[in-house]
């Protein structure tokens, strides 16, 4: 099969790979739309030693199930496998699985791909009215729903409604998306790129800005870098929540002392649980989180290039989405 293989830092090309080949239990899906994640990129980078060259990137995927009794199924993949029978599994906390893999990492190869294997509990069907590039969405979606639904839960109820998110990229207007959806009803997206921000003037009834300033509620950082999180412990008023899901880098920023006197809850976020992608993936059916018309197509055969312009800073959609059918 052709695959998008990382092959080194900032070195991504078209090759023919051995066949995806699934395991019991396991269902053989001809890929026809994944995302490029900023995981993708840190890997693409050099940032990221958990996704090490050559290998496959790719895990926000829709596709086709091919073979067996489901043959023809649309589905949308959660790529996040567990093992089912931990505390972690059990209690509805798939994320913290202790031996949990995901696809794009050691060892399991990726979605950039023509065919990618996945256990059948990691499928959700795809109703047929769905397109699978928008069906695709569905991982990033969920990390923002997750984050979003920890933060509100966290958020005291005497507090407003309102909310930064930091980053305009897939992850940050997920995450206003899925908090409009959760009944938040003014959502601040900081973005300082102006080709993205101007990108994103068309996603009606959110506010946009340069810069991360103000007094909110209920922050989230989408980036996830020193300076990011510095205005997340400035942007947080007394009493509010900061849910972090960017993995920018590792260390620095956090107002430890503000945070503390002002009693700001701080979440790490990451991932979703199976429940958090189930409800994403049935939001994204029903329309609630709005026409998703954020994305850039691309081929498979593009993708390098796609790497390239990200690197550059050269595109305005939040997300591309790489179709190895084109």
């Amino acid at each position: 099969m052709k695959a998008l293989v990382y092959e080194g830092v900032e070195q991504m090309a078209l090759r023919e790979v051995a066949d995806a080949t699934p395991n019991p239990g396991e269902h053989l899906i001809r890929v026809e739309a994944s995302g490029i994640c900023g995981s993708d990129m840190h890997a693409y980078l050099g940032h990221d030693a958990r996704r090490p060259a050559p290998l496959i990137l790719g895990h926000e995927a829709a596709g086709i199930i091919t073979g067996g009794p489901q043959e023809g199924m649309r589905v949308t993949i959660n790529p996040l496998v567990t093992c089912g029978t931990c505390p972690a599994c059990t209690s509805g906390r798939e994320n913290l699985c202790p031996i949990r893999q995901i696809i794009s990492m050691p060892p399991r190869e990726g979605a950039f791909a023509q065919f990618v294997a996945m256990p059948e509990r990691n499928l959700v069907e795809v109703p047929a009215h769905v397109p699978l590039s928008q069906a695709a969405l569905a991982e990033p979606l969920a990390v923002s729903w997750h984050a979003a639904r920890l933060a509100i839960e966290a958020l005291h109820p005497a507090m407003d409604r309102r909310a930064l998110v930091i980053g305009g990229g897939a992850i940050g207007v997920a995450a206003a998306l899925a908090l409009r959806a959760m009944g938040i009803a003014e959502v601040t997206i900081a973005e300082p790129n102006t080709l993205r921000r101007t990108y994103l003037q068309k996603l009606d009834g959110l506010i946009l800005t340069d810069t991360a300033e103000g007094a909110y509620p209920l922050v989230i950082d989408a980036v996830g870098y020193a300076a990011t999180r510095a205005a997340a412990s400035a942007c947080a008023q007394p009493g509010g929540v900061i849910a972090h899901v960017g993995l920018g880098e590792d260390t620095g920023g956090l107002d430890v002392r503000r945070m503390t006197l002002q009693e700001i809850t701080f979440i790490g976020t990451y991932t979703y649980t199976a429940e958090d992608f189930r409800q994403t993936a049935q939001a994204i059916f029903d329309g609630r989180l709005g026409a998703l018309d954020w994305v850039e197509t691309r081929g498979l055969s593009e993708g390098a290039q796609a790497f390239r312009d990200l690197r550059a800073g050269a595109v305005a959609a939040p997300k591309i989405i790489l179709t190895p059918w084109e």
